[in-house]
């Protein structure tokens, strides 16, 4: 996640000078990590003499990565304007390229603030083991409250771990799969360009509208339809053969549906769904019927369905 601010007022900068801001920006990054302090350990393992592996995190205080870098001469309009995101951008990551078990002996979170010519950019990497979207905002915005000198949080994260009936613990992975993952290191995947699409909310808009109207339902939410518009797309650039069969991925959240966690938990409380159709029903059937599947697979991730896969999914 990265964050694109312009340089403080001239006022401001009298009083706060460039390294001053940088020490501000890591004394409250850690004071901040002392309300999360598994972003401050490291993965680690047991092994089981069954030969599997079961992964935890070790809040052994290990310390989070923070690094202060300056990309000279590159401005703000240099990162927003052109047509694909510039290659530099990638620098202005940390831990980039890192796999999620190497954890084992690298930061799970690391923090660079990037001097640019007229901005700031904050970039923000976690591991996403320890981790969903939903605590890296969790995150981001109490250290926010902290940079702004709050002490008492609004939202205190929650680390205590549930559960359901049923549900292997320690969750054992086999060796075989760790290894798997491992004699992957080598792959190189193929060049591509990032490129970020803006969508106005009155094309949202109408995109729902259309989707909603094609079922004739009132159900089809604004991320439902947006996302079917962008399957039908990629599948019609690709030439993908109309009948082979093609897929999307959704990622469901937890908190929401779990009465046992509450809206602070802290870690990874998703589970993900496949919608599947052929790339012939994708392209006649207009956006309504994808996004009307997504919303039913979505609308079955049920409080029961969810303890039921989350105990599934924990057998070896």
């Amino acid at each position: 996640m990265g964050l694109l601010f312009s340089k403080p007022k001239e006022p401001m900068r009298e009083k706060e000078t460039g390294n001053t801001l940088i020490h501000h920006f890591k004394t409250s990054l850690s004071h901040t990590l002392d309300h999360f302090p598994l972003l401050a350990g490291r993965l680690a393992t047991t092994q089981h003499e069954d030969d599997t592996v079961s992964i935890f995190v070790d809040c052994n205080n290990s310390g989070a990565l923070f690094r202060h870098a300056a990309a000279h001469g590159v401005t703000i309009s240099d990162i927003i304007k052109p047509v694909y995101v510039p290659p530099i951008v990638h620098s202005f990551f940390s831990l980039n390229g890192l796999r999620g078990y190497e954890g084992i002996t690298n930061p799970l979170l690391g923090i660079q603030i990037t001097d640019l010519a007229d901005g700031i950019f904050i970039g923000c990497t976690i591991n996403h083991v320890v981790a969903d979207g939903t605590s890296l905002w969790h995150f981001f915005n109490t250290w926010s409250e902290i940079s702004k000198g709050s002490i008492q949080l609004s939202k205190p994260p929650v680390f205590q771990r549930w559960f359901p009936d049923g549900m292997d613990i320690p969750i054992r992975i086999p060796q075989s799969c760790v290894n798997f993952k491992q004699s992957n290191e080598d792959f190189i995947p193929p060049p591509v360009q990032d490129r970020v699409f803006h969508f106005s909310k009155e094309t949202v808009a109408k995109l729902k509208a259309k989707a909603n109207a094609e079922i004739g339902t009132d159900k089809i939410s604004s991320l439902q339809a947006l996302l079917s518009h962008i399957w039908r797309c990629v599948i019609r650039n690709r030439r993908v053969d109309l009948n082979q069969q093609t897929s999307y991925r959704l990622v469901v959240g937890a908190r929401q549906r779990l009465q046992e966690l509450p809206d602070n938990f802290f870690g990874n409380a998703l589970m993900p769904v496949i919608v599947t159709m052929k790339a012939k029903e994708l392209m006649e059937q207009g956006i309504g019927n994808p996004a009307w599947q997504m919303n039913r697979k979505i609308a079955a991730m049920t409080e029961e369905s969810f303890k039921n896969m989350l105990v599934l999914a924990s057998k070896p």
